[in-house]
């Protein structure tokens, strides 16, 4: 089993965003994964609906949006409606997630749940069953390139536990300091899905790191 690569487009250059957007399109990426924050839930300021619109006009990947705000409730629809074929809300900013995750669903697109680093992923247990997606961050959110956090591993295990006894298709998604150190074993622990942002965009060769990292096996 090879897991799916979803690059970051936040580590991309901006100021040549078509051109990375044409980049990954050319490459073995299965998603573009899009970080959208709103200075308030996380404390950075990303890119919202307009830019999104913009990565997917020239998208040949599905766009996984990562909403990073407080009330994402207000914004499901927008961003469907920019290109999201996946949206995934935090944990931490839902007050209702199983209302949340039925709204996702009833737009036709993926639900996906992000979990910040000091979030058990036992609280999962009473929704696994609506969740496409499960986003666990191993960083804190806000900003790339940061250092991984090595808990990480206990965690996928764990969820990939509540999963199978569950009798879910939940894929795990891993956000945050993703290299081809550590990629193998998230792989062992039962990780599906892998989101890398500056370890791809600020190599030599994007298109080869990503296919590096579409090249790891279970052992």
């Amino acid at each position: 089993m090879s897991p799916l690569i979803a690059p970051s487009i936040l580590a991309a250059d901006f100021s040549n965003l078509q051109r990375e957007v044409e980049m990954l399109n050319s490459s073995e990426a299965d998603y573009i994964h899009v970080d959208i924050m709103d200075g308030v839930f996380v404390p950075n300021i990303s890119f919202g609906i307009p830019v999104t619109e913009a990565i997917h006009r020239h998208a040949k990947k599905p766009l996984d949006v990562h909403l990073m705000i407080v009330n994402p409730d207000n914004y499901l629809e927008a961003f469907k409606n920019a290109g999201a074929a996946v949206i995934s809300v935090h944990y931490e900013a839902c007050t209702h997630l199983h209302r949340t995750l039925q709204a996702i669903s009833n737009l036709g697109v993926k639900a996906g749940v992000a979990i910040n680093p000091h979030t058990p992923v036992e609280l999962l247990s009473e929704v696994i069953q609506d969740i496409d997606q499960v986003i666990i961050m191993s960083v804190n959110p806000g900003f790339g390139g940061q250092k991984f956090i090595e808990n990480t591993y206990s965690k996928v295990s764990r969820l990939k536990d509540l999963i199978l006894a569950k009798g879910t298709k939940t894929k795990i998604e891993i956000d945050g300091g993703v290299n081809l150190q550590n990629a193998p074993k998230l792989l062992a622990a039962g990780a599906d899905v892998f989101v890398a942002g500056s370890f791809v965009f600020n190599s030599d060769d994007p298109v080869l790191t990503i296919s590096e990292l579409k090249a790891i096996r279970l052992v």
